[in-house]
């Protein structure tokens, strides 16, 4: 997109993006998102995710986001616990290993660089 827009995001329609099975630690989270700009070069990312009730792990890339709902404890390997809700913002730096524990579906609008 080369135009200004808006995205009401707590009512966006996301689409499936499958967890690799090694990452899910525990139940059965599911991931939904849609990417609603990215640069030129790939390498900025704008959009909103979502993820159900579950554990899994990940390797994060750079990212501030912002949660519209839902809650989760995010583990930071060698780091914080970050405990996150609606309204907050949070950011991950690339390279961090985390451990999401999902309390309730959590939707996010995020913003990655890579």
């Amino acid at each position: 997109m080369s135009h200004s827009f808006v995205v009401h995001v707590p009512d966006a329609e996301l689409e499936p993006e499958p967890l690799d099975p090694e990452q899910i630690v525990s139940g059965t989270p599911e991931v939904t998102g849609k990417v609603v700009w990215e640069s030129a070069d790939g390498r900025q990312i704008r959009g909103v995710w979502q993820i159900t009730p579950g554990v899994v792990t990940d390797v994060e890339a750079d990212e501030v986001f912002v949660v519209i709902s839902g809650s989760a404890t995010i583990e930071v390997e060698g780091g914080s616990t970050l405990k996150v809700g609606p309204g907050d913002l949070a950011v991950l730096r690339a390279g961090d290993r985390t451990t999401w524990t999902v309390h309730e579906t959590l939707r996010k609008a995020y913003s990655i660089n890579l």
